[in-house]
């Protein structure tokens, strides 16, 4: 059962300087690449008494993708992947909002890449509120989930000598947003 959480309600913009779009995916089948996107907005409208009422949007410039290898990002920005000349955005925006606990809601929404859309779920737990030492009043939304690649059409791989794929098809997300209310 959700407590009511009035002091969450409001607007908010996303603050992408306290922010982190992130992702994990396998590489060689034996590890793990980091990476996030540097450049986005978006919002949030936050019910605190119905979640089911929250909604929010966000728009990623797939251009700004960094995962620490210039050359790996630029092959990430061509058409094996992300083919940045048609697609320059990737957005998201919710359809459905969950509580599942106090301070953790269960969001699901279209998200769009390379054209594609498909709804993604995950689970998202808020923190905060808090004022800054600016007078704004903050809150912290920490997200988890995991998409196929291969359902937007990020389907560029390349065989392992030994077996396996060079890219595993699971990309599991880290969402980490510092959000500012509007007065």
């Amino acid at each position: 059962m959700t407590v009511p959480r009035p002091e969450l309600t409001g607007d908010y913009d996303i603050d992408p300087e306290h922010s982190r779009l992130g992702f994990v995916a396998r590489h060689a089948m034996i590890t793990k690449v980091r990476g996030s996107f540097k450049k986005f907005e978006g919002w949030l409208h936050i019910d605190g008494t119905d979640p089911t009422r929250s909604s929010g949007y966000v728009r990623i410039d797939a251009a700004s993708i960094d995962t620490g290898s210039s050359a790996r990002d630029e092959h990430l920005r061509s058409n094996d992947f992300f083919d940045l000349a048609n697609y320059p955005d990737i957005v998201f925006h919710t359809s459905k909002v969950e509580p599942i606990g106090e301070v953790r809601v269960k969001v699901t929404g279209d998200l769009t890449v390379k054209g594609v859309t498909h709804p993604v779920t995950i689970e998202v737990e808020y923190t905060g509120p808090v004022v800054d030492p600016f007078g704004n009043t903050r809150i912290g939304i920490e997200a988890f989930g995991t998409i196929s690649r291969k359902d937007w059409n990020l389907a560029w791989n390349a065989p392992l000598e030994m077996g396996g794929v060079l890219v595993g098809d699971t990309i599991t997300l880290e969402i980490d947003l510092s959000a500012v209310k509007r007065v």
